[in-house]
């Protein structure tokens, strides 16, 4: 069961980060599979992480077809490379200028999902970005309840949380 309130800011040494916690009502490794693996991306997350899965590795982040087309994405293809790698329990990895940290900890029959996004020093889309996360962990939930999303990501839209977030971030 997910928690739907918004993300803790956090500040350190002038990044901004979120951070979200969300109790879900699956294992560990039923999550692990949902944050790693291609097929389960595709229903919560905006692009694929291709490549090897270890500390260092660098990755390709293709944006799924729809989302370049909806959003008219000039560059489908961006780079990452994974700065933590303990299955099941941390995945933290770097996407262009955000890093991204999911920690799983078993809680009973289920898990608690500790996701924390550096936003680098903060901008103006920082509120969109912050309600896009939101969403997306809308969704991974809903997949692993339910086994797929009634609403593609790509038709969800981030307005219902924007003003939440333009209110903690400051903007």
């Amino acid at each position: 069961m997910a928690d739907p309130a918004i993300a803790t800011v956090l500040e350190d040494d002038g990044q901004v980060a979120l951070r979200f916690v969300r109790r879900l009502a699956h294992r560990p490794e039923k999550v692990w599979r949902a944050l790693t693996e291609s097929e389960h991306l595709r229903a919560w997350f905006p692009a694929d992480i291709v490549g090897e899965r270890a500390a260092g590795a660098k990755l390709e982040l293709p944006f799924w077809p729809d989302h370049v087309e909806a959003y008219g994405i000039p560059t489908p293809v961006l780079d990452g490379e994974i700065v933590v790698w303990d299955p099941p329990r941390t995945f933290e990895w770097l996407w262009t200028t955000d890093r991204l940290r999911f920690e799983l900890m078993p809680d009973g029959e289920g898990t608690t999902l500790t996701f924390t996004v550096w936003l680098g020093e903060g901008g103006a889309d920082d509120a969109k970005k912050a309600a896009g996360y939101h969403v997306c962990l809308d969704q991974l939930t809903e997949l692993l309840d339910t086994g797929t999303v009634a609403t593609p990501l790509v038709e969800k839209s981030t307005d219902d949380w924007e003003p939440a977030y333009q209110a903690v971030l400051g903007g």
